[in-house]
C-alpha cells in the first residue's frame, strides 16, 4: 500500500490525518526538507568512520519523497496509531514504522525550531523570561494532564498515579498568551506532583527569605485555584484568581461565596478559559490525548513539545503572533 499525498484533495480529511491544513503543510515542507538534510549530514559525520556506504546508498525506503516523510510523521502525531497499524497503512513492517518515527522526530523538532514556534522550556533568570515574553502583558497559567501506561515498577506506579484523575498520568505546566499562543511548556513530570509544587520548581522561590520573587512583576497572571498561595510568594502587576469557597465550621455551618464573589469568579473564568483553549489546541494531536504507550526515554516529553509547536505553527499561519 502506497499513500500519495497529492491524491488527498479533501481539506477536512487532510486535517483529520495530519492536524494541519494543506497550506500549512506546504509552507512547512521546504523547511522540513532542509532540516532533514541537516540531520542526515550530522548523523553521517558521526558514523562516518564505521560506515561502509556513501550517503544515499543501500536499499531505498518505503517513504521515498519528502512530502510523504512529513505526512508520515504528522499522521503519527495526529492519529497516534500503533506501529502495526501505521506500518500496514504505509506498507512498512512494524519495526520499520518504529525506525522511521524515531528517525523523523528530530527532523520535525528542528523544523519547528527553525519556524520559531517551539515554546520555551525553562528560564535561567528573570531577565531571560522578560526577554522571551517581551511586549506581552497577560500570562495564562494552567497544567495539562494526560494518561500514561501503568509502569511495572512499584515506585514508578506510585509516582505517576494521580489521585485527582484516579489513573496513571503525566503532566506539563502551560503558559499561554491572550491569543492562545503557547509561550512556555514545562518539562513532563509525574501526575502525582501538585500543579503549584511543580510551578515553584520551574519558577523557583527563595526558601531562605520572606522576599517575594520578581519572576512576574511585569505581568498580569491568570491562575486557577490549583495555584493557591501564589499571591504570597510571587510579585506581579496583578494575580487574577477565583475566590475559594470557605470551609465548613461551627461558626460557619453553611459556607458560601457572596454574590459579588460569584460574579468576580465568572468574570475571571470568562477570561482565563483562554489557556484551556490553548491546551485544547495542543491536544488536537492524539499522541497527547490517548494513553501514552511509547517506552523510548524522553519521548513522552517530546510528544507534548512538538504538539505545542504544531499548534503554534497553525496560529502563525493564521497571522497570530505571540
Amino acid at each position: 500500500m502506497t499513500i500519495c499525498v497529492k491524491d488527498i484533495h479533501d481539506a477536512r480529511q487532510f486535517k483529520a490525518l495530519t492536524g494541519t491544513s494543506q497550506e500549512e503543510f506546504s509552507q512547512m515542507l521546504p523547511i522540513f526538507t532542509l532540516a532533514y538534510e541537516e540531520v542526515r549530514q550530522e548523523q553521517y559525520l558521526i558514523k562516518k568512520s564505521t560506515r561502509q556506504r556513501q550517503p544515499g546508498g543501500g536499499q531505498k525506503g518505503k517513504l521515498p519523497t519528502m512530502d510523504l516523510k512529513l505526512f508520515f510523521i504528522l499522521y503519527y502525531w495526529k492519529v497516534y496509531p500503533s506501529y502495526d497499524v501505521v506500518g500496514f497503512q504505509f506498507g512498512l513492517d512494524k519495526s520499520k514504522a518504529c525506525t522511521n518515527v524515531q528517525a523523523l522526530v528530530p527532523v520535525l523538532k528542528r523544523t519547528l525550531k527553525k519556524l520559531d514556534v517551539l515554546p520555551a522550556r525553562e528560564f535561567s533568570s528573570v531577565d531571560d523570561l522578560r526577554a522571551a515574553f517581551r511586549d506581552i502583558q497577560d500570562l495564562f497559567v494552567d497544567a495539562t494532564e494526560r494518561e500514561h501506561t501503568r509502569s511495572q515498577d512499584d515506585e514508578e506506579q506510585r509516582k505517576t498515579f494521580s489521585g485527582k484523575k484516579k489513573r496513571h498520568t503525566v503532566k506539563n505546566t502551560v503558559i499561554s498568551t491572550i491569543h492562545k499562543w503557547i509561550l512556555f511548556l514545562g518539562y513532563t513530570v509525574a501526575g502525582s506532583i501538585h500543579d503549584y509544587t511543580q510551578f515553584k520548581k520551574e519558577f523557583p522561590v527563595d526558601g531562605e527569605t520572606d522576599e517575594v520573587v520578581k519572576w512576574f512583576e511585569d505581568f498580569i497572571v491568570w491562575l486557577d485555584l490549583g495555584y493557591l498561595g501564589t499571591q504570597k510568594r510571587y510579585d506581579a502587576k496583578a494575580i487574577k484568581m477565583p475566590h475559594k469557597k470557605p470551609r465548613k465550621s461551627k461558626k460557619n455551618p453553611t459556607p458560601a461565596l457572596t454574590e459579588e464573589q460569584k460574579a468576580e469568579n465568572r468574570d475571571i473564568s470568562r477570561v482565563r478559559v483562554i489557556v484551556e483553549q490553548a491546551i485544547s489546541g495542543l491536544k488536537r494531536f492524539n499522541i497527547v490525548t490517548h494513553k501514552f504507550r511509547n517506552h523510548l526515554e524522553g519521548f513522552v516529553d517530546t510528544a507534548a513539545l512538538l504538539a505545542a509547536g504544531l499548534w503554534n505553527w497553525k496560529l502563525k499561519c493564521q497571522g497570530v503572533t505571540s
